[in-house]
Protein backbone atom coordinates (compact mmCIF):
# COMPACT_ATOMS: atom_id res chain seq x y z
CA UNK A 1 0.00 0.00 0.00
CA UNK A 2 1.25 3.48 -0.84
CA UNK A 3 1.61 5.69 2.25
CA UNK A 4 0.45 9.31 2.21
CA UNK A 5 0.92 11.95 4.92
CA UNK A 6 -2.30 13.87 4.20
CA UNK A 7 -5.75 12.32 4.44
CA UNK A 8 -8.17 12.89 1.60
CA UNK A 9 -11.11 10.46 1.68
CA UNK A 10 -11.89 11.22 -1.97
CA UNK A 11 -8.43 10.14 -3.16
CA UNK A 12 -7.85 6.40 -3.26
CA UNK A 13 -4.22 5.37 -2.90
CA UNK A 14 -4.80 1.63 -2.73
CA UNK A 15 -3.35 -0.31 -5.63
CA UNK A 16 -4.95 -3.03 -7.70
CA UNK A 17 -2.85 -5.54 -5.79
CA UNK A 18 -4.06 -4.13 -2.41
CA UNK A 19 -7.67 -4.67 -3.48
CA UNK A 20 -6.92 -8.20 -4.71
CA UNK A 21 -5.23 -9.02 -1.39
CA UNK A 22 -8.37 -7.81 0.39
CA UNK A 23 -10.52 -10.09 -1.78
CA UNK A 24 -8.22 -13.04 -1.04
CA UNK A 25 -8.48 -12.39 2.71
CA UNK A 26 -12.27 -12.36 2.54
CA UNK A 27 -12.36 -15.54 0.46
CA UNK A 28 -9.92 -17.20 2.87
CA UNK A 29 -12.15 -16.22 5.82
CA UNK A 30 -15.28 -17.57 4.12
CA UNK A 31 -13.49 -20.77 3.10
CA UNK A 32 -13.36 -21.72 6.79
CA UNK A 33 -17.08 -22.51 6.43
CA UNK A 34 -17.47 -23.13 2.68
CA UNK A 35 -20.90 -24.75 2.81
CA UNK A 36 -22.30 -21.74 4.70
CA UNK A 37 -20.55 -19.24 2.40
CA UNK A 38 -20.77 -20.86 -1.03
CA UNK A 39 -22.67 -17.99 -2.65
CA UNK A 40 -20.45 -15.39 -0.98
CA UNK A 41 -17.28 -17.12 -2.17
CA UNK A 42 -18.64 -17.35 -5.70
CA UNK A 43 -19.63 -13.66 -5.68
CA UNK A 44 -16.27 -12.50 -4.28
CA UNK A 45 -14.45 -14.63 -6.85
CA UNK A 46 -16.43 -12.81 -9.54
CA UNK A 47 -15.53 -9.45 -7.94
CA UNK A 48 -11.87 -10.51 -7.91
CA UNK A 49 -12.03 -11.50 -11.60
CA UNK A 50 -13.52 -8.11 -12.50
CA UNK A 51 -10.72 -6.37 -10.59
CA UNK A 52 -8.09 -8.36 -12.49
CA UNK A 53 -9.62 -7.27 -15.82
CA UNK A 54 -10.11 -3.61 -14.88
CA UNK A 55 -7.45 -0.95 -15.43
CA UNK A 56 -5.93 0.85 -12.43
CA UNK A 57 -7.54 4.26 -13.15
CA UNK A 58 -11.02 2.74 -13.36
CA UNK A 59 -10.41 0.78 -10.16
CA UNK A 60 -9.42 3.96 -8.35
CA UNK A 61 -12.63 5.65 -9.53
CA UNK A 62 -14.87 2.68 -8.66
CA UNK A 63 -13.33 1.84 -5.29
CA UNK A 64 -13.08 5.52 -4.38
CA UNK A 65 -16.86 5.69 -4.82
CA UNK A 66 -17.35 2.49 -2.81
CA UNK A 67 -15.26 3.84 0.07
CA UNK A 68 -17.09 7.17 -0.02
CA UNK A 69 -20.41 5.32 -0.01
CA UNK A 70 -19.34 3.15 2.94
CA UNK A 71 -18.54 6.23 5.03
CA UNK A 72 -21.94 7.70 4.15
CA UNK A 73 -23.67 4.39 4.89
CA UNK A 74 -21.98 4.09 8.30
CA UNK A 75 -23.07 7.63 9.13
CA UNK A 76 -26.66 7.01 7.97
CA UNK A 77 -26.76 3.74 9.91
CA UNK A 78 -25.59 5.50 13.07
CA UNK A 79 -28.21 8.23 12.55
CA UNK A 80 -30.91 5.57 12.13
CA UNK A 81 -29.90 4.07 15.45
CA UNK A 82 -30.03 7.51 17.06
CA UNK A 83 -26.44 7.03 18.21
CA UNK A 84 -24.41 9.49 16.13
CA UNK A 85 -23.66 11.80 19.05
CA UNK A 86 -23.15 8.98 21.56
CA UNK A 87 -20.70 6.90 19.55
CA UNK A 88 -17.01 6.77 20.40
CA UNK A 89 -15.78 6.71 16.80
CA UNK A 90 -12.20 5.98 17.86
CA UNK A 91 -13.37 2.67 19.34
CA UNK A 92 -15.32 1.91 16.14
CA UNK A 93 -12.21 2.53 14.03
CA UNK A 94 -10.08 0.47 16.41
CA UNK A 95 -12.54 -2.40 16.10
CA UNK A 96 -12.34 -2.18 12.30
CA UNK A 97 -8.54 -2.10 12.39
CA UNK A 98 -8.44 -5.17 14.66
CA UNK A 99 -10.56 -7.13 12.17
CA UNK A 100 -7.57 -7.12 9.82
Amino acid sequence: MVKNDSFDPDRLVLTKNDILVFCDKVIEKWNKEPSKNTNNILAMTAVKASIIWTDEDSLKAIWGEIISWVFELLYENALSQGKIDDVDWSSVMKKLKNKK
